[in-house]
């Protein structure tokens, strides 16, 4: 795996590219100059945990046969206010799910992906305490 990040101005807007020419832009905030033009580098943490956990999650469903027709998570993580680096020590996942979906098989799925597939999940559980919610059609 191989990504490349470059320099889009004079502040700390970053565009990084990878192997297969897709895009993510990166910004820092205000406070030091930044100029919010794209994801914070921690934010960018919990869209891959987000995401990680999601296929997981989805392929999972897929294998027990459930019929997920619409699908997302909010996600909010709390970082160490009393240390550098600011580390994440809480992160919450909130997994909406909808279709003809078995809830224990829903629950199967996440405690799978979260506590034993996610790289991203298992790589932050070092400094984070995990936790989620799971709703189904509503």
């Amino acid at each position: 795996m191989q990504l490349e990040l470059t320099r889009k101005n004079d502040a700390f807007h970053f565009e990084v590219q990878n192997e297969n020419g897709h895009l993510v832009s990166i910004d820092a905030g205000p406070g030091i100059g930044g100029q919010d033009l794209g994801f914070r580098s921690m934010e960018l943490l919990l869209a891959g945990l987000a995401g990680c956990s999601s296929i997981d999650i989805l392929l999972i469903l897929k294998k027990q046969r459930q019929i997920v027709e619409d699908y997302r998570v909010v996600i909010e993580g709390e970082r160490a206010t009393d240390q550098v680096p600011a580390v994440f020590t809480h992160i919450h996942l909130k997994i909406f799910l909808k279709g003809k979906i078995d809830s224990d098989k829903a629950e199967k799925a996440v405690k799978l992906a979260i506590e034993k597939y996610c790289s991203v999940a298992s790589m932050l559980q070092k400094t984070a305490r995990i936790t989620w919610n799971l709703y189904i059609n509503t």
